[in-house]
This record gives C-alpha cells, sequence and structure tokens, in this order.
C-alpha cells in the first residue's frame, strides 16, 4: 500500500470517529454500532432508538457541522489501553450492547478506547488514530444514509448507517465532489432508462429486460466475441438451464455454492437452475471418446445463468439474479496448458483493447473452502503465474481469492472514470475433469484425465454492458451505437426521400432511423442529441434536389455536406473498422 493509500485510510477512520461522537451529541439515545472503510470513503452504523430519530439526507448537513465542532476540541480526548474483557464490561454499562457484542467477538487481549468526557468508543483498526490537529485539518462530505444489516449478516437486525468520504485537504474533496457528479452523469441506470436499453419489473426482480435498442448492443457485443472464439479456434456449443441436482452435488457446486443457487422438482427429481455453465461443458466432453490428437477441444457459450443475490445487494446491471456470461472451457494435455493460457491472455487483451481499456492483471490464489490437494493446488498456480511471466505481464497476488476448484488470473480494467472494474478471467482446474471421470487416449493408448481451463472475457455480459454505458457516458462508438444515423426531413415533403436514404444505408447494414414526428426540426435534432446518435442528416429541398444531406457528427457543431454515396461510405469504412 502506497503512503498516499496510507493515508486516506487514516483519513477515512478519523471522519468515523468524528462522526460517531456528532450523531451522540445530536441524538443521545442513538447506540453505537461500528465504523469502517468502503471503497473511496468511510461508513459508521447506528442503532436509533425512535424511527422517527432516524436522520435523514437532508439533515446530515448539522451532523457534519457537529463533526467539525468535535474536530475542533483538541483538549479533552485521550486514548487508553484496557483488556478486552475490561472494555467489555465498560461499554455493557452504559448500555452499549453492539460494542460490547463486537468485543466479545474480538481475537484481541487488550484493545484501544477512544475517550472524550463521558463519551467512549472502540477503535478496533490497526493503527493509532490521529491526533486532534489532524483530524481539525481534516476535509469531508456525508454523502447517505441507508440501511444495514448488523455486520454484513442477513440473519442480524438491521442497522442506520451514515457514509461519507474524507481528505487530507479541500483541495482533494473538491476534485471527488467533481467526480462523483460526473460518475452520477454516467449512472448506467439512469441511462439505461434515458437511451431506452434497458428496464426492470417488481414481476422478475433483480432481472433485466433487454428493450430493441438494448439488445441490439448485446448482439453486438456477441457478434464481436463470437469473431474472436472463430479467430482462436473454440466451437460454440449450448448447454440447458435445468439439470439434475446430484450433478452439482458432483461438481462441487452444492457444498461449495448452494446459497446462490434456486432449487426446484422436476419428476420427482431434485433440478436445480445453473448458476454457471462449467458441469454442461464436462458432460459433453464425456458424451464420447477423445484421443490426445484431438486435444485442445474449446467448448464457448453464452450461457444465461441465475444466482441467487440478496435484494439489498442488487444493483442495475452490476449486480442481478441472472446474466449471460461468455464461458469458455478448454480441455488440455498438460503440455499444451502454459500455451493455450498465453493464446486466452491473447485474446482478452485484444478484446479490450478495442474498447480502449487498460487493465492490469491479478493472480488469484487457493481460497480456505477448497477442493483438492496442496500438491494439485501448487501445480496450478505455479503453472499460471509461468504464462504469466512468459507473456511478461505484470501482475499482482490476490492471496485466498481463487475459485473453489481453482486458481486464476482475473483482469481489471479501468473506466473512463478510473474505476477498476474485475471482468476477464483464466482458471486453471485440476479438479472438475476428474470429478466427472474425464479422460483422453493418449499416445501410448492408456487413459489420461485432462486438465481443464475455464476463461471468459466479458465475465458477465449484462455488466460489462454496464460498464461500457458508463465508460462511454452512453455515447457508443459507431459500431455499437444502437442508431447510427438519425435522418430527419424539414417537412412531410422530404419524408420519401429520407426514407430512400435510411434503405440505402440499411442495405450496406448501417443502423439508420427517420424521425417524422411532426415536431419543429430543432426540437428534433436536440431529441436526437440527447439520444447520443453518432451522426444526424438533415434534409431539405435543396438536399433532395442535389442528392445530398446535410450531416451533424456527434461532438462537432458545425454542420458538414455529403452526397449520399460518399456519406454511406464513410460511415460503412467507420462501422466496419469499429473504431472507438
Amino acid at each position: 500500500m502506497s503512503k498516499h493509500e496510507q493515508r486516506s485510510e487514516q483519513a477515512g477512520r478519523a471522519a468515523a470517529l468524528l462522526l460517531a461522537e456528532a450523531v451522540r451529541r445530536i441524538y443521545p439515545e442513538a447506540k453505537l454500532g461500528m465504523g469502517g472503510l468502503v471503497n473511496q470513503g468511510f461508513y459508521y452504523d447506528f442503532d436509533f432508538s425512535e424511527e422517527s430519530s432516524v436522520p435523514t439526507s437532508a439533515e446530515l448537513a448539522a451532523i457534519q457541522e457537529e463533526m467539525r465542532s468535535v474536530a475542533a476540541e483538541s483538549s479533552r480526548r485521550s486514548v487508553m489501553r484496557l483488556s478486552r474483557a475490561e472494555a467489555q464490561r465498560l461499554f455493557e454499562e452504559k448500555g452499549e450492547l453492539w460494542k460490547a457484542e463486537l468485543l466479545r467477538e474480538a481475537d484481541k487481549d487488550e484493545v484501544l478506547l477512544l475517550k472524550r468526557d463521558a463519551y467512549l468508543d472502540l477503535i478496533l483498526e490497526e493503527g493509532m488514530p490521529p491526533n486532534d490537529a489532524e483530524s481539525a485539518e481534516l476535509s469531508f462530505r456525508l454523502l447517505s444514509v441507508a440501511g444495514a444489516y448488523w455486520q454484513g449478516d442477513s440473519g442480524n437486525a438491521v442497522l442506520q448507517r451514515i457514509y461519507g468520504v474524507a481528505f487530507e485537504s479541500a483541495e482533494e474533496l473538491e476534485s471527488y465532489l467533481i467526480w462523483q457528479e460526473e460518475a452520477q452523469h454516467r449512472d448506467h441506470r439512469k441511462l439505461g432508462k434515458q437511451l431506452e436499453l434497458f428496464m426492470f419489473a417488481d414481476e422478475a426482480p433483480g432481472m433485466p429486460f433487454y428493450l430493441p435498442k438494448g439488445t441490439i448492443l448485446r448482439n453486438e457485443l456477441e457478434r464481436l466475441a463470437r469473431e474472436f472464439l472463430q479467430k482462436f479456434g473454440y466451437e460454440e456449443v449450448r448447454t440447458p438451464f435445468i439439470m439434475d441436482r446430484a450433478m452439482w452435488e458432483q461438481s462441487g457446486h452444492f457444498e461449495h455454492y448452494r446459497e446462490n443457487m434456486y432449487f426446484s422438482e422436476l419428476d420427482n427429481t431434485q433440478v436445480a437452475v445453473k448458476p454457471m455453465n462449467c458441469p454442461g461443458h464436462m458432460l459433453m466432453f464425456k458424451s464420447k471418446r477423445h484421443s490426445y490428437k484431438e486435444l485442445p477441444i474449446r467448448y464457448a457459450e453464452f450461457g444465461q445463468v441465475h444466482r441467487y443475490e440478496f435484494s439489498g445487494a442488487l444493483n442495475g446491471l452490476f449486480r442481478v439474479r441472472t446474466f449471460c456470461q461468455d464461458d469458455a472451457h478448454l480441455f488440455v494435455r498438460p503440455d499444451q496448458v502454459e500455451e493455450e493460457i498465453l493464446r486466452t491472455i491473447e485474446l482478452i487483451q485484444s478484446v479490450y483493447e478495442l474498447f480502449g481499456f487498460a487493465y492490469s492483471l491479478e493472480l488469484s490464489t487457493r481460497p480456505q473452502h477448497s477442493m483438492g490437494s496442496d500438491e494439485q493446488w501448487e501445480l496450478a498456480e505455479a503453472g499460471l503465474r509461468r504464462a504469466l511471466e512468459a507473456a511478461q505481464a505484470p501482475y499482482a497476488v490476490n492471496a485466498g481469492d481463487g475459485a473453489f476448484y481453482g486458481p486464476k488470473i482475473d483482469f481489471h480494467i479501468k473506466d473512463a472514470l478510473g474505476r477498476s472494474h474485475q471482468c476477464g478471467t483464466v482458471q486453471l482446474d485440476f479438479q472438475m475433469p476428474g470429478k466427472f471421470g474425464l479422460s483422453y487416449i493418449d499416445e501410448r493408448n492408456e487413459k489420461r484425465t485432462p486438465i481443464v481451463i475455464h476463461r471468459a472475457v466479458y465475465g458477465s455480459i449484462d455488466r460489462f454492458l454496464g460498464i461500457l454505458i458508463e465508460h462511454y457516458a452512453g455515447a457508443f462508438p459507431l459500431w455499437l451505437a444502437p442508431v447510427q444515423v438519425m435522418l430527419l426531413p424539414v417537412a412531410g415533403a422530404h419524408e420519401v426521400y429520407a426514407s430512400e436514404l435510411r434503405e440505402k444505408l440499411a442495405a450496406t447494414g448501417i443502423r439508420a432511423e427517420v424521425d417524422k414526428r411532426n415536431e419543429k426540426l430543432g426540437y428534433r435534432m436536440r431529441e436526437a442529441g440527447l439520444a447520443k446518435i453518432p451522426f444526424v442528416a438533415v434534409v431539405g429541398d435543396k438536399e433532395q434536389a442535389g442528392g445530398s444531406l446535410q450531416v451533424r457528427e456527434r461532438g462537432d457543431g458545425n454542420q458538414r455536406e455529403y452526397g449520399v454515396e460518399s456519406f454511406v461510405a464513410m460511415v460503412s469504412e467507420q462501422f466496419r473498422g469499429r473504431k472507438s
């Protein structure tokens, strides 16, 4: 962790302590839960005695002011070191039962308490809190209030969580607020509705409905992926949505993943809706005899999967209950592992570069709950390390975050706002082939167990689409845009000409529409601009007589006149070249 990151975390922890004391001053009956850090901010959980006393978002400003008052009082604060048992007794006497529960579960013999007059708070994080002078210099902003399960467990009570951000200087805070405003402007949920891409409905919570324009986006992403599948030698397959529960027990998913699965009964047999595609591909490989000369065999699927998520965790396309994985499984011999991983890394890099994404790589190692022997995991992790080194790809190690069946290489892409998203993955699996009894015949006519490489490029197509919406702020490159050209006839007399132009564009694969609404031209042009359409073409008497169009390209306030053939050729060239 860099020094800047350490200072940022320290600022967040200091602000969380200020927040707790400020809330207790304004709401004396509130009980303290726990505070912590979240991405780019901090939080603190509170138990308010009455529902009516829970602060609203509008009341956060008053809490902020009280935080500044707390920070300015430098004389009465001290830090005490007590035994865990003594600290627990103190909080129980004060009726702070959430703090007492934290101490009962803590694995420390001694803890730190922050004390100011009769006020006490618990410091569980490593390191001492900042002094009051440092707290007084903090710049912070409270952002929102939301419900949160105590310690993140849905079986526990719901407390009220106040979120905020804190920085060492006012300049950093101002930069963050500008960044946050831009992030809200790019919010894929807002743009998805504005651009008519997708919707959600109470009848299918957490499951997206793709509208015509959103379906075009998905189709373009799949078309791109299929081109790479063909180039890299994959065979596309499809597997059922529902399969026998016994198969999921065999694969290990039931033991390690059942809390996220949907189950039902079919013909008196327990079945499950697939949360992953891999077991189906194992069955396909097992369905026939294979020679070592056939390997590698590469199965790819755009598989719709279903995974249970708590309603509070759902977040637009970023966290849903059903999504499409661009999944693939490569069945390889031991001598092919490194080469196939290198080819897979090359494939993923080629796709991300087309979108202009910067990315970083991470090697995720054996998790606490996993299948297989130490030797198998060591071999798998060593294989991924060798491939990364052969690819000359810098990477970080994320200890304990591998899949339950094997280690993995994760690709983290950075969007236009610098946010990181884990999308692509390459996973090495020595476990599942054995569980399914997979084999091939080697050159000595003996049975051998193949190794499986799991890989995804987009990860979830739905989530990747949400990332793209925010990355481009809805202004998609021409090849992705649902409507690429909007034709605006000046009057009714020009509608036939505009329709003929649309047909010419459509004949070359260009997605064009004609806006024939009985609205003023200026209004229709503004509407096309809000829809972020790449090209808007106006046709009137002059254009109809001369076989031309007046074209305005998105982001360029100037109009240019094009002949019909030259315009069609220009747009077609950009479309085919997938320029971003």
